[in-house]
């Protein structure tokens, strides 16, 4: 089943914030990560959505919750609480 992990956060800069989170591609791989989509908001450039697709909640949960994310986070400049969504995916469609 295919499922995702969805964060929201301000962050300080957005170019320093994308270097690191580039930097932790292997930690998401080893977590069941299978793709990424980062967006920027179009008003505010340094609030960042990521839409991060996994193959398992569980362990999208535990790296969710890992001092390596947090440590990670707090060098890459997030400002604000994150806003994490789990989520099931029920249907994709493709629409011409």
């Amino acid at each position: 089943m295919a499922a995702a992990l969805i964060v929201r956060h301000r962050v300080a800069n957005f170019e320093a914030w994308k270097s690191i989170f580039d930097g932790m591609t292997q930690a998401r791989r080893s977590h069941g990560w299978t793709s990424v989509i980062v967006f920027r908001d179009a008003v505010d450039p340094n609030m960042v959505t990521i839409v991060n697709r996994v193959k398992d909640l569980d362990r999208a949960k535990r790296y969710a919750g890992s001092p390596e994310l947090r440590t990670a986070m707090q060098n890459a400049g997030v400002q604000s609480i994150p806003e994490i969504v789990f989520a099931e995916e029920v249907e994709e469609t493709s629409i011409n």
